[in-house]
């Protein structure tokens, strides 16, 4: 598909499917909730220097709000799987399996991430200090594309191996072409610093207004995104 193709699908599907974007909407407002409720008690647990509340309300929230994170992101990555399909409807709710599914994309992120940084401490040991750095700048780009393709792995196969073969997401980067790959970033970077500039002119007109718009752009942005890569990769 081309990028215009791909960015009005995915600019009119979170439209599409309401019903899946409030459901969205509900889990992303459990989450704020779960995380403005563990910092509230951790403060007053300070306040009231109650070490083991602070501890427990802290470790409770941190598993609530990672729970709610996991279920949200396996919710993301069946839109990305669907994207890749090429299919219209929205997923359906599966708490046990996109809890899992995300949990595996919290391991993938790591391993793609902590690998640039690795190799360029090592490097830093033998090289001046510029040129370490400008090898991370470069790995990181590299593996952050990477990553990208990675996502769309486990989003169309499940697999932890899959996502984790460093070597194939690398390739899959030439397959979707780096040249169309960046120029769908730089488009996606342009698209949502429109939408969220709109919405934080209207912020300052009326803050509340604002503030709703700002959560519902959210959850739009994160269909949309969640699309867009599906239908980048659907080629491939």
């Amino acid at each position: 598909m081309e990028l215009m193709e791909i960015f009005k699908d995915a600019l009119a599907y979170p439209v599409n499917n309401i019903k899946a974007l409030l459901i969205y909407a509900v889990l992303g407002i459990i989450l704020g909730i779960a995380t403005i409720g563990t910092v509230t008690a951790i403060s007053v647990s300070y306040a009231a220097e109650n070490i083991l509340a602070l501890i427990g309300s802290g470790i409770l929230g941190i598993i609530v709000a990672l729970i709610i994170g996991f279920l949200i992101s396996g919710y993301e990555l069946d839109i990305v799987k669907y994207g890749i399909q090429r299919d219209e409807g929205a997923p359906a709710i599966d708490f046990i399996r996109q809890f899992i599914n995300g949990v595996k994309y919290f391991v993938v992120s790591i391993v793609y991430m902590i690998i640039p940084i690795v190799v360029a401490s090592l490097l830093a040991i033998f090289f001046q200090n510029w040129i370490s750095q400008l090898i991370l700048v470069i790995l990181t780009i590299i593996f952050s594309l990477a990553l990208i393709m990675a996502q769309c792995r486990l989003a169309k196969t499940e697999d932890l191996g899959s996502a984790l073969a460093i070597g194939e997401a690398i390739g899959d980067i030439t397959r979707v072409g780096v040249v169309k790959l960046i120029l769908f970033i730089i488009a996606m970077f342009i698209i949502l610093f429109v939408l969220y500039f709109i919405v934080m002119l209207i912020a300052q007109w009326n803050s509340t207004i604002g503030g709703i718009l700002m959560g519902i752009l959210g959850v739009y942005t994160t269909f949309f995104m969640a699309r867009a890569t599906g239908l980048l990769y659907s080629e491939v």
